[in-house]
């Protein structure tokens, strides 16, 4: 990753970003009537997000080894069963790459960061990403978001930037955006290596010019694995 990943850097953002989790699940408990009696709950939460903070910084391996299986098992799979069926939660949007050795279509949740024709991601884990490690290997990619009331698919190409400052990034994609903001807190929590990916997003009328594009690449893809027996093992 890049020169913007220091203890510092980590250690005030997640000191930000755990001092206002822990204010929403508190708020959450005192406003919503639905809520669990009692204040065991909103107090657990608070101390497992605090206890994220060492955590993180002691070692961002451990740190990954612990949230990977909670987001690839229980979080996103029922976000992205909704957004497959067109009940997108506002704020997200799917991503879909290719499998790096396989070649089939992979998709994940992430937050929609879309700014005219360019799509913002920041990765939680950085090059140590599924999906990362993906488009290192086919940078062609999709992505289903929003287009006015409807759901749409639209075709990119992703860059991955290390050198870009992901905390910035943050800041400027949530400026006026309460949802995104909300996600960049969940990515700081989550995250151990944050990294920033771009995507530049086809023109609607481009978008069977752009499929060959993706289907050249997976091909190309596909015979580069053939020819490396130890990629077989991968994702």
């Amino acid at each position: 990753m890049g020169h913007y990943g220091s203890s510092r850097d980590v250690a005030l953002g997640l000191f930000t970003v755990t001092g206002v989790a822990v204010g929403l699940v508190w708020a959450w408990w005192l406003i919503d009537p639905t809520a669990p009696q009692g204040a065991l709950l909103p107090a657990v939460v608070s101390a497992a997000l605090a206890a994220n903070i060492p955590l993180t910084l002691a070692s961002t391996r451990l740190k990954r080894a612990l949230v990977t299986p909670v987001q690839r098992y229980l979080i996103n799979p029922p976000v992205r069963l909704l957004l497959r069926m067109g009940l997108m939660p506002l704020g997200y949007a799917l991503l879909e790459t290719r499998g790096r050795s396989s070649g089939r279509p992979r998709t994940t949740p992430v937050g929609n960061g879309r700014r005219k024709d360019t799509f913002w991601i920041v990765a939680e884990h950085g090059q140590r990403a599924g999906y990362v490690r993906n488009i290192q290997r086919c940078p062609q990619v999709r992505v289903r978001l929003r287009q006015g009331w409807r759901f749409a698919w639209r075709e990119g190409t992703a860059h991955l930037l290390p050198d870009d400052d992901p905390y910035a990034r943050q800041r400027r994609m949530g400026r006026f955006h309460p949802l995104r903001a909300l996600n960049a807190i969940v990515v700081r929590v989550m995250g151990s290596e944050l990294m920033t990916v771009r995507i530049d997003l086809a023109p609607l009328s481009q978008g069977s010019k752009h499929g060959a594009t993706i289907a050249r690449a997976l091909a190309r893809a596909r015979a580069a694995t053939a020819r490396s027996p130890r990629l077989r093992a991968g994702h």
